[in-house]
This record gives C-alpha cells, structure tokens and sequence, in this order.
C-alpha cells in the first residue's frame, strides 16, 4: 500500500499553515511511510531546518510503513477539520 497523492495533496490546500509541531508530525510520518527508517545523517549543527526535518523523522524510527501512513492520513484529516480546505 502506498499514499495516495490525493491525501499528500490535501495537506497543502488547506486554508491555514500547520503550526510547526503539526508540520513535523506530518513530515515525519511522511519519510517515514514512503522511505522506511532515516537513512542519511542528521544535517549540521547550524543547518536548523535539515535537523528538525531529521529529528521529526527519526522519531518514527522502527515504525513499520503500515503505521506511518496510517498516522499520516489520520494527521491530514484532523487538520483538514481544524483549518479547513482551500476551494479551487
């Protein structure tokens, strides 16, 4: 099973940013349900985007992909709830 690009897609049209945390939870799941375990090094130290990005992944780590996009799906419809959905 894999994502759907619908439910990749939805996260980005919703009418207000994610708050950070919410942002990671959704990156982390992410790598986590399309790549399996972090696989590169965690960035430098002043790279502070790239290590939170690393961070956020690496929490997930040993979750099998089944899971992550579980939680993944589950993270984009909350926050489809809570911001709503940009109409096009």
């Amino acid at each position: 099973q894999t994502l759907k690009p619908q439910t990749a897609h939805e996260a980005t049209v919703l009418k207000q940013r994610p708050g950070k945390d919410e942002m990671s939870a959704l990156y982390g799941f992410y790598k986590q349900a399309t790549v399996g375990d972090v696989n590169i090094d965690r960035p430098g130290f002043l790279d502070f985007i790239g290590r939170g990005k690393w961070d956020a992944w690496n929490e997930k780590k040993g979750m099998s992909k089944e899971d992550a996009m579980a939680a993944y799906v589950d993270v984009v419809e909350k926050l489809k709830e809570k911001y709503g959905m940009e109409t096009q």
